[in-house]
């Protein structure tokens, strides 16, 4: 729920006494040690935990010891560390994430991280591609970004059914504003509260949503009409089968977000709204969105979403301004946590790690996507994709491309069954393309 940094290997041949001081170009500086133990289950051997300065982007990679443990040795600075692998168990896939904060390393110290990995079931529908980023307009200056699209997956053999299904976008909305929700001990303050808190306003499905097999659903966000008519880069949503966020009522009627959809939209298509903040567009971030999709099991989501008991306020400010909606993380059906390419140094987590223990960068207004990856071997070993499949991938951007080497969308209009990638963590299972799959 992201692509692979690379891996950076550092091998210090040292002539020092000390072994913990390297050459620097600014002078000697000593090395710190973050030592990672992760907790949560019998067999945590073999998990891959990265760490990550937060200042120079270097992203450092270790498996856990058969006692689940890491060492890093790295230079002084603030670091975060994830963890990631999967298991099966009873027939049943699972994924464990785990994620710390805001590490202080200093020199010649060693900093003990503990990080209790938390389980979630593979889901049935995910979130297949997110594109909210933008484009140019004709002239190739002018910003566009009216025409933002999120399109859903049935990653499975089995038809799905879901009710009550529903979308927000947790707070900040973007991921290098300032995060007050940090506690001193590095973690989300609503961690341990088992939530995701939804920033704004809440869209929802207005009646079931059912997907027959390796089959997807278009949601226009903004501007469900043919926008290629004004800005040939963009999208056309005008598309009898798309669905499309359109409630005037709920006080979203910011007209550049939400001009009257196309005719051939049907309006049994368009979702539903709840508006609880300020504004009158849910603005889904340009930049840097951290997205959520879930539902409010046997109840209405009108009714939770109206309920003040389920109120949380961002940092603590009392204003409607940073009113949030809790959304429990057992309702969450899938999310996405996206980083801007533009703010490398600045950029802060908003989900948990049982939610989405990563992240993917987006660089805004290109025209560019977020994609998720293809599970290679699971789709080969379909029988009937044999003959089908299209490799050769070149749609990824600046090196961020499908590890598969597999073409989804051409293999799908060959008739192939496409299995993407879900681990619960963006970086491993998305990546930047080109442009939306829909041009």
């Amino acid at each position: 729920m992201k692509r692979y940094f690379p891996i950076i290997a550092i091998v210090l041949l040292l002539t020092s006494c000390n072994d913990n001081i390297f050459d620097h170009p600014q002078g000697n500086v000593s090395l710190g040690e973050v030592v990672v133990t992760l907790t949560g289950d019998d067999n945590l051997a073999g998990i891959e935990v990265q760490l990550r300065n937060t200042s120079t982007n270097s992203v450092y990679v270790q498996q856990s010891d058969a006692q689940g443990v890491a060492t890093f040795t790295v230079s002084p600075g603030i670091y975060e560390a994830t963890a990631t692998g999967k298991r099966a168990k009873e027939g049943i896939a699972y994924s464990y994430n785990g994620a710390s904060g805001q590490l202080v390393v200093t020199g010649s110290a060693s900093l003990p991280v503990a990080i209790a990995m938390k389980t979630a079931r593979v889901s049935q529908i995910i979130i297949k591609e997110l594109y909210n980023g933008g484009c140019r307009a004709d002239d190739g200056v002018t910003q566009f970004q009216y025409d933002k699209c999120i399109i859903l997956y049935n990653n499975s053999d089995q038809k799905a059914s879901l009710s009550n299904l529903c979308i927000g976008e947790a707070t900040p909305s973007n991921a290098q504003s300032q995060n007050y929700n940090y506690g001193d001990d590095g973690k989300l303050t609503y961690e341990k509260e088992g939530f995701i808190p939804l920033w704004n306003g809440i869209w929802y499905f207005p009646s079931t949503l059912e997907l027959e097999p390796y089959t997807q659903v278009v949601i226009n966000v903004h501007g469900a009409i043919d926008n290629t008519k004004t800005v040939s880069q963009s999208v056309n949503y005008a598309n009898a089968d798309y669905y499309c966020m359109y409630d005037p009522e709920s006080g979203y009627t910011h007209t550049s977000y939400y001009p009257t959809p196309a005719s051939v939209i049907p309006t049994s298509h368009y979702l539903k709204a709840v508006r609880y903040g300020l504004g009158n567009g849910w603005a889904l971030s340009v930049t840097s969105p951290a997205l959520v999709l879930f539902q409010t099991k046997d109840i209405a989501p009108v009714d939770y979403i109206s309920n003040t008991d389920n109120y949380w306020y961002d940092g603590g400010r009392y204003l409607q301004t940073w009113l949030c909606v809790k959304a429990p993380v057992d309702w969450i059906v899938d999310a996405v946590e996206v980083f801007s390419a533009g703010y490398k140094d600045s950029s802060v987590k908003r989900l948990t790690a049982d939610v989405d223990a990563g992240y993917v960068w987006l660089t805004n207004y290109q025209g560019h996507t977020l994609y998720r990856n293809v599970d290679k071997a699971a789709t080969e070993a379909l029988p009937e994709n044999e003959g089908k499949l299209v490799y050769n991938y070149t749609l990824g951007v600046d090196g961020s491309t499908d590890p598969s080497g597999i073409d989804a969308e051409a293999s799908m209009k060959q008739g192939a069954h496409i299995i993407f990638q879900d681990t619960n963590n963006s970086s491993n299972d998305f990546h930047e393309r080109a442009k939306c799959s829909l041009r």
